[in-house]
């Protein structure tokens, strides 16, 4: 069984249970609701203990259960620029407003990136009289480049320089 397949039967399977992201999320429990909604459909990957308790709630195989618990191939199936509305409009907020996030985060930490590796997301429904807002946070380690080949009384790496 390919991974593609068994995001599918799992997604069937919450059809077919009327089951929320919210329960999945609770019965596989101990990461974010992000992070689990993204290993149901194939770009994260549970611990050993969750892919148990997911292999447990949706009836999946011995091998099916190790199959979440592999790393996946991250960032497939979705083309780009992507096409589906919703993901498009993030990929419109990185174009239009990247350069602008590139040079606050370099003003405030120097030369380096936002870790999206070692990073936190979270989504929350804010209530508001003209419309309900999605909010998104995100929080990602601050990665310095590394300046190969320093020598003497240069920075070896892009911290901030005070």
């Amino acid at each position: 069984m390919k991974r593609e397949d068994l995001t599918e039967k799992l997604l069937d399977i919450k059809r077919e249970k009327g089951w929320s992201w919210k329960h999945i999320c609770d019965k596989i429990g101990g990461y974010s609701e992000v992070l689990i909604v993204g290993a149901i459909l194939g770009q994260m990957k549970l611990t050993k203990p969750q892919a148990a308790n997911a292999g447990e709630l949706f009836g999946l195989s011995k091998a099916e259960t190790a199959m979440l618990n592999e790393v996946p191939m991250r960032g497939t199936g979705t083309p780009m620029p992507p096409t589906d509305p919703l993901i498009y409009r993030f990929y419109e907020m990185v174009m239009v407003n990247g350069p602008a996030w590139k040079a606050l985060i370099e003003e405030e930490f120097g030369d380096g990136i936002m870790s999206a590796i070692d990073f936190d997301m979270g989504i929350e429904r804010v209530a508001n009289p003209k419309g309900d807002r999605v909010k998104i946070t995100m929080s990602g380690k601050f990665l310095p480049y590394k300046y190969y080949g320093a020598s003497g009384n240069v920075p070896e790496y892009g911290f901030k320089e005070e």
